[in-house]
Order: structure tokens, then sequence, then C-alpha cells
């Protein structure tokens, strides 16, 4: 692979946007899916590389709107089967928001757990019976960030196969 300067620098910054996005999907305070998908987007745009790129494009578009549709429904549908309400789930989206300003990256966990917790403690009346909901509200949180993961993990590959075939 024979790049120049514009190639190699076009290269280099699709993909520190998709180490980046990568990273906001671990860390969610960056639209990491975005960031990867757009990473890819330039590279494909400002590269010369063959037109096989504009296959990795719509691939990658593909695996994005797929991951994104995927972790909403999947860990929602899940939530919905438990009996966790929207409600409890914004609580702790709020508190999350908050807990991060408080306590910098971790405190949007703590938050977040602290925020689900308390509105199912309203909710159900209890403390005890409040903590299943809370954890199925964290697993699927979870799961959210490993379907997003999965999907800009495929992503990223799909762009190093480009930078190969290309």
């Amino acid at each position: 692979m024979d790049l120049d300067d514009t190639q190699t620098l076009v290269t280099l910054l699709s993909g520190l946007a998709i180490l980046i996005g990568l990273i906001g999907v671990i860390v969610p305070i960056l639209p990491g899916l975005l960031l990867c998908w757009a990473g890819v987007l330039g590279w494909a745009v400002f590269s010369d590389a063959g037109g096989g790129r504009w296959l990795i494009v719509a691939a990658a578009t593909l695996i994005a709107v797929g991951g994104t549709v995927i972790k909403y429904l999947w860990p929602g549908r899940d939530l919905k089967r438990a009996g966790v309400p929207n409600r409890s789930l914004l609580v702790g989206g709020v508190l999350g928001l908050v807990g991060f300003f408080v306590i910098p990256v971790l405190g949007l966990v703590i938050g977040f757990v602290l925020g689900v917790w308390l509105a199912e403690r309203q909710r159900l009346g209890d403390f005890a019976a409040a903590w299943p909901a809370t954890k199925r509200a964290v697993l699927a949180v979870g799961l959210a960030i490993l379907i997003e993961l999965g999907a800009a993990l495929a992503i990223a590959g799909l762009w190093l196969l480009g930078l190969l075939v290309a």
C-alpha cells in the first residue's frame, strides 16, 4: 500500500475517528457508532481507494443502522417483559448524567443504578423489591453496550479490510 501525504492523513484521521468511536461506545459520552461510521465515510469520500470503498461504506451503513435498531429493541423488549417502566430508566438516565459531573465517568454508572433503584423503590414501595428490576435495567444497558460495541468493531474490521483490499 503506497500512500502519499494526503492519503496518509485521510487514513490516519479516519482511523482516529473510528478509535474515538470505539472508546465512545464504552464510555457513552460520545456517539460511538456514529463516529465509527463517519470515519469509514470520510475515508471513502476523501481517499482515492478503488470503487470497492463504496461497498465498504454500504456494509458499514447497514451494520450501523442494524446495530442501532437492535441495541434499542432487544434490551427494551427484555425490560418490558420484566415490567421495568420507561420512567425508571428516565430517572436513572437523569441521575446518571448528574452523577457523571459529580464523579467523572464512574458517576454515570453509579447515578444510573441509583436512579433506577430509587424510581423502582418509589413505584414498588420496598427497597428489596426494587433491586431485581434495577439488576434487569443494568443488564439491559450492558447488553445494549455489547451490541453497539459489536457493531462498531465490525465497522472497524470492514474499514481495515478496505485498507488492505483497496
